[in-house]
C-alpha cells in the first residue's frame, strides 16, 4: 500500500468515534452520567446531549472529550437502545383538538403531545398514566397516548402502579401477547404424551402459599421394589408453550420476573399461561420438566433422571396444611409427607455441614381490606413445611447445574445461566465482625468456610433476642448479591459448586433459559446461545428492579398503615444510624421511621461514630446504637415521600432518657 494512502487510512481510523454502552443516570441537578461496565469512571453527559434518552435508559454514548486512560470522559448519547420506563404518571392539559401530558417526575422529561383521539376520555387537569407511541427524529417532544385515567379514590392503586412504572414494569400485556397466549390449545395431544415419561399414576401433590394461583412445582412420592424412595421434582414446562423469539417470549424476557407487591402480583406471563395452562392444578394432566431422584434409607441420592414428563396432581396442599401434618403426625398422605420431611431434614443438615449459611429472616406481610388498605401486619417465619419444599427445589437446581457443567462445546463449557454468589467482601465484613463482637458473637475470618461457620453460630444463638433482626439484616448486607452469569464461580451462601434456577419458569425468565439449554443436551444436540451472558445481565438487572419495587411498595403500605397511629407511642429497635439521625423499627408492626438528629438537640449534640454504628452525645456520652431498644412516637406519615417520622420518647428512668440509651462504656 502506498505510504500516502496508508497515512490517510490511519487518519480515518483515528477519527473513528469511541462508543460505549451503558445506563444513563440523571442527577437532581440535571447532569447525566452513563455507567459503563468495566470503566472506572462514568461518562459525563450534559443536559443538551441526552438526545431523547431518559433516566435509567440503556444507551450508546459517543465520547467527545477525554479518554478512558485519563478517566474524565464527556460524551453525547447517540442511541437509545432500551427504555427503562415505557409508561409515565402525570397530568393532561387539554385544548380543543389536542393535549399535552406533563410527567410527574423530578427527572428531565419533555411534555408529550397527545392527539384528541388518543386521550381516551381524559379531561383537562386529570391525573393519568400515559405512554409514548412515537417520537419522530425532528420532533422536540414525543407523541403519547393516555393508558388510564386515575380518579382520587384510586390514589393507593396509583402509588403501586407508579412504583412499577418507575422500575420499568409494564402494567399490562400488549394485544399481540394476549392474542398469542389465547391461541395456545388447552388439550394435551396424545402424540406429545408419548414423547414423555408418563408419571400420571404416581402420587403427586403441590405445596404452596394459601393465596397462590400459579403452582409451578409439584412433588411425587413412590416406593420402589429395590427399597429406594423415588422423589420427583416436577416443574411446569413453560418452554414447551413459549416459542423462542415469539411475542410471548420477547415480553417475558423484557420483564424477566414477576413482581410481588403487598396488594398484587404483576406476572411475567399472562394469566392464561401462569394460572391455567402451566399451573400444576390438582386433578388435571399437566406437562412438566422433571428431576426424579432415587434415594436410599440413609438419604443418599443413588440415581437422578432428568427429562420431560406428564403428571396428574392428586392434591393441593397449603404450607399450613403440611405444617399441621408435621406437628401432629396425622392428615391426608401423612406417611408420605412425614417421610419427605425426614429426607429434607437430612438434606438440610448435610448442606449446613458442607458450608451453607442459614439465613432465614422473617417475612413481613400486610393484612389488607377489600380496597387494599392495610389493616394489620402478619409476620411469617420459615417453618419445616417451607424447608421441605426449599430443600427439594435446591436439590433439583443443583443437580441440573451439575449435569450441564459437564457438557462441552468445542472444548469449552456450554453457555449457561448459572446462579452465582461470591464470597463476602472484606471491606463490608470487618466492620460487621467488630459490631457482632459487641454482642458476644465472635467470627473467624481465616477462610470462607470459617466465615460461614461463624455466621451459622451467630444465627442460631441470636434467635429470639432483641438484636436478632438487626444482626440478620446487617449480616445479609455484608454478603455479595447473587446474580445470573455464564461465568460460574459457585454459590457461596448455599455452599454449592454448581447452581442454577430451574424450578420457577412461570415467574423467572432465567429458568426458561435453563430449560431450553437442558433440552438441547437431553436431545443430544447441545447448542450454544451466544447471547446468554447478555440475557443474564438483563435478568439480574430486572431482578434488582423488582426488589426495588417491592421495597418501595412495602414502605408505602407501612406509611399508609401507620397514618392511623399519629401521636401514638411504640416500642422499637434502632435499625440504622447516620449523621442526620437514626432509624427505628417498631417491634410489633415492623414499620421503620426516622428520628432526626435535630429532634435530639434538646438533650445533647449527637455526633455520628461510624465504627460504633452509633450517634453519641458530646456532653452526656449517651449513645444510640444499632440494635438498641427505644420508645418512639409517630409524628408524621408522608405517603408521597413514602416516609415515616418518629420522635424519641424518654423514660423517667434516666432524666427522661430511654434505659437503652446508656453511657458509652462499650
Amino acid at each position: 500500500m502506498p505510504r500516502k494512502e496508508k497515512k490517510k487510512r490511519n487518519k480515518e481510523y483515528k477519527r473513528q468515534p469511541t462508543l460505549y454502552k451503558g445506563r444513563l443516570e440523571i442527577t437532581r441537578s440535571g447532569m447525566g452520567f452513563v455507567v459503563v461496565e468495566g470503566l472506572e469512571k462514568d461518562v459525563i453527559i450534559r443536559p443538551n446531549d441526552f438526545n431523547k434518552a431518559f433516566h435509567g435508559d440503556l444507551v450508546r454514548v459517543e465520547v467527545t472529550k477525554g479518554d478512558a486512560k485519563s478517566g474524565r470522559m464527556q460524551g453525547v448519547i447517540v442511541q437509545v437502545i432500551e427504555r427503562k420506563q415505557k409508561q409515565f404518571v402525570g397530568v393532561v392539559e387539554v385544548n380543543r383538538d389536542f393535549a399535552f401530558f406533563i410527567p410527574d417526575t423530578t427527572k428531565p422529561i419533555p411534555d408529550f403531545f397527545i392527539p384528541a383521539n388518543l386521550l381516551h376520555g381524559a379531561k383537562d387537569g386529570q391525573k393519568v398514566i400515559a405512554q409514548i407511541v412515537a417520537w419522530e427524529k425532528n420532533d422536540k417532544r414525543p407523541r403519547g397516548e393516555v393508558v388510564e385515567v386515575v380518579t382520587p379514590e384510586k390514589e393507593a392503586d396509583l402509588a403501586m402502579k407508579e412504583i412499577l412504572i418507575q422500575q420499568g414494569f409494564p402494567l399490562s400485556f400488549t394485544d399481540e401477547v394476549m392474542e398469542e397466549s389465547s391461541r395456545i390449545p388447552d388439550l394435551i395431544s396424545k402424540t406429545e404424551i408419548k414423547k414423555r415419561r408418563d408419571m400420571r399414576d404416581t402420587l403427586t401433590f403441590t405445596i404452596d402459599p394459601v393465596d397462590a394461583k400459579d403452582f409451578d412445582d409439584a412433588i411425587s412420592y413412590n416406593k420402589l421394589k429395590n427399597g429406594h424412595l423415588e422423589i420427583g421434582v416436577h416443574i411446569a414446562d413453560v418452554s414447551f408453550y413459549i416459542d423462542e423469539d415469539s411475542a410471548l417470549d420477547v415480553s417475558a424476557y423484557e420483564r424477566a420476573t414477576s413482581v410481588y407487591l403487598p396488594d398484587r402480583v404483576v406476572p411475567m406471563l399472562p394469566e392464561r399461561i401462569s394460572n391455567e395452562l402451566c399451573s400444576l392444578r390438582p386433578h388435571e394432566d399437566k406437562l412438566t420438566y422433571s428431576c426424579v431422584f432415587q434415594i436410599n434409607a440413609k438419604g443418599e441420592i443413588k440415581d437422578c433422571w432428568m427429562g420431560r414428563t406428564v403428571i396428574h396432581s392428586n392434591h393441593r396442599f397449603t404450607y399450613e396444611d403440611v405444617q399441621e401434618i408435621i406437628e401432629t403426625g396425622t392428615g391426608l398422605y401423612d406417611k408420605e409427607v412425614l417421610h419427605l420431611n425426614e429426607i429434607a431434614r437430612k438434606f438440610r443438615a448435610k448442606r449446613m455441614k458442607e458450608g451453607a449459611i442459614n439465613f432465614s429472616s422473617q417475612e413481613v406481610r400486610f393484612k389488607l381490606d377489600e380496597k387494599g388498605t392495610p389493616i394489620g401486619v402478619v409476620i411469617k417465619e420459615s417453618k419445616e413445611s417451607h424447608q421441605l419444599i426449599e430443600e427439594l427445589m435446591l436439590l433439583a437446581n443443583r443437580m441440573v447445574a451439575e449435569r450441564v457443567s459437564k457438557i462441552k462445546l468445542s472444548d469449552k463449557p456450554i453457555p449457561f445461566p448459572y446462579r452465582i454468589h461470591d464470597q463476602p467482601d472484606e471491606e463490608k465484613l470487618i466492620p460487621f465482625v467488630e459490631f457482632a463482637k459487641k454482642y458476644g458473637y465472635h467470627f473467624s475470618t481465616k477462610s470462607p468456610d470459617d466465615i460461614a461457620k461463624s455466621f451459622n453460630d451467630m444465627l442460631s444463638r441470636v434467635q429470639g433476642l432483641p438484636e436478632q433482626r438487626v444482626l440478620e439484616q446487617m449480616g445479609i448486607r455484608t454478603m455479595a448479591k447473587a446474580v445470573y452469569t455464564s461465568k460460574n464461580i459457585g454459590h457461596y451462601g448455599l455452599g454449592f459448586e454448581h447452581y442454577c434456577h430451574f424450578t420457577s419458569p412461570i415467574r423467572r425468565y432465567p429458568d426458561i433459559l435453563v430449560h431450553r439449554v437442558l433440552t438441547t443436551i437431553l436431545d443430544n444436540d447441545p447448542k450454544a446461545d451466544k447471547k446468554i451472558e447478555q440475557k443474564c445481565i438483563h435478568s439480574s438487572e430486572r431482578e434488582r428492579a423488582a426488589m426495588e419495587a417491592e421495597r418501595a411498595a412495602n414502605k408505602y403500605k407501612q406509611v399508609e398503615f401507620m397514618k392511623q397511629f399519629l401521636g401514638d407511642e411504640f416500642d422499637a429497635v434502632i435499625s440504622g444510624v447516620a449523621s442526620f439521625g437514626f432509624w427505628a423499627e417498631t417491634v410489633d408492626q415492623k414499620c421503620e421511621g426516622l428520628i432526626s438528629a435535630t429532634s435530639l438537640l434538646d438533650y445533647d449534640d449527637f455526633v455520628y461514630h461510624e465504627a460504633e454504628y452509633a450517634l453519641i452525645g458530646k456532653r452526656s456520652g449517651w449513645a444510640f446504637r444499632i440494635g438498641d431498644t427505644v420508645k418512639i412516637k409517630v409524628v408524621a406519615a408522608n405517603l408521597s415521600k413514602r416516609q415515616l417520622d418518629y420522635e424519641w420518647i424518654m423514660d423517667i428512668g434516666f432524666k427522661g432518657a430511654s434505659i437503652s440509651t446508656r453511657k458509652n462504656k462499650r
